[in-house]
């Protein structure tokens, strides 16, 4: 029997994802849709179904995937989303969580989803810190009591999370997924997006103080004395709920500290959400690729996964993801809060040719483990084996 024709038998299973969703801007909506897609390559399940989470008096253009939606702050919603599940031919439901995410103190609200739901659940924790606070203990402990199965992301996800007394038994590493994209020079793409000759160097994602962008910034100043053709790249829009409490202020911020380094010519800000084909261009066109993160804590990056995933020479602040990516010599780890470390890397890399060739090389062989289409499987094969059992 052909996988085409076990999708359509009685016996194939449905898979509903409990997430934010494009065309909300949020990095976890853009996880779930690539994750959704990879799987449904596959052609291993019944078409999926989305339970989308809204901000308070938001209003989104969805897909048809979107079945149901909950207004965060709503806590009738999450009950009626677990009845509809309930109701449904839904066999497992994958809940993509970051505490943020969800309404009440430290997202609480999803405890109202979890006590009604029937059907077995499957978490993907994309947010897990040391030492949280009382609430935030009572919320994942609530979350992992009722998930069939716990995904982390990492191997350092995985022992802060034995260490909150989860068994062992319920927890998977699963990697965030990277587009696979044949390893290419520079140079061409560079020529396509009017930056034929630069050096460039590159940070995407949306835009908050916890980037530590000004850090990035300060570096430059000494290192364009000597090396005029740098270009560094702040890629993406301020984060939606940053510019609702506080606009765009960071932003501000760090266009006037270009303005008094005077690095109007080695800076630019492209404030806009990218298509995924648009971003993979520009990463491309990067020779260094920065997270100059201040959270030590964070344990999952996408914007860190794509650097590897298309072959960048990578600086990063050393927080627990990059720390376990870039070891083994798969990137430069730089000092938290530090303009001088960072331009201490990029010398470095400006110098040595081979060393940045190197890092290329070993980020991308990294990267192939955790293409969309390995991670699909792994997904699938952990969904059917709790369905099964």
């Amino acid at each position: 029997m052909t996988k085409k024709q076990s999708i359509s038998s009685a016996d194939a299973k449905r898979i509903a994802y409990l997430s934010t969703y494009p065309p909300r801007e949020c990095g976890i909506a853009n996880f779930t849709k690539d994750l959704i897609d990879a799987i449904e390559k596959l052609q291993e399940f019944r078409p999926p179904r989305v339970i989308a989470i809204n901000e308070e008096g938001a209003i989104y253009n969805y897909d048809r995937r979107v079945r149901f939606q909950i207004e965060r702050s709503s806590v009738d919603d999450y009950i009626q989303a677990s009845r509809y599940v309930n109701l449904s031919k839904i066999n497992l439901v994958n809940i993509q969580h970051e505490f943020g995410l969800f309404g009440g103190e430290w997202g609480k609200y999803i405890n109202s989803f979890f006590e009604g739901i029937q059907k077995p659940v499957v978490t993907t924790l994309h947010t897990i810190v040391p030492n949280f606070g009382s609430t935030a203990q009572k919320v994942l402990q609530s979350i992992v009591r009722h998930s069939a199965s716990i995904i982390v992301m990492t191997r350092t996800a995985m022992r802060l999370l034995k260490n909150s007394d989860t068994h062992r038994e319920k927890i998977s590493i699963i990697p965030h997924g990277c587009p696979d994209v044949p390893l290419v020079s520079s140079e061409k793409p560079k020529a396509t997006l009017g930056m034929r000759g630069r050096i460039v160097l590159s940070t995407f994602g949306l835009i908050s103080r916890g980037k530590g962008i000004e850090y990035a910034i300060r570096s430059l100043p000494s290192l364009v004395e000597k090396e005029p053709r740098i270009l560094y790249l702040v890629i993406g829009e301020t984060h939606p709920e940053v510019r609702k409490t506080m606009g765009e202020r960071y932003r501000r911020r760090l266009m006037k500290l270009v303005d008094e380094l005077r690095l109007w010519k080695y800076v630019r800000f492209h404030n806009r959400f990218l298509s995924k084909q648009e971003l993979i261009r520009y990463l491309q066109a990067t020779d260094f690729y920065i997270t100059p993160y201040v959270d030590r804590n964070q344990i999952s990056s996408g914007t860190l996964t794509y650097a590897l995933g298309t072959g960048k020479a990578i600086i990063s602040t050393p927080y627990l993801h990059a720390e376990e990516a870039l070891a083994e010599g798969r990137g430069l780890l730089c000092k938290f809060r530090n303009p001088d470390s960072i331009a201490e890397c990029i010398d470095r890399l400006l110098e040595d040719e081979e060393l940045r060739l190197n890092l290329e090389k070993k980020a991308y062989a990294y990267s192939r483990g955790f293409t969309w289409s390995k991670v699909a499987e792994e997904y699938a094969k952990l969904y059917n084996r709790i369905i099964e059992d």
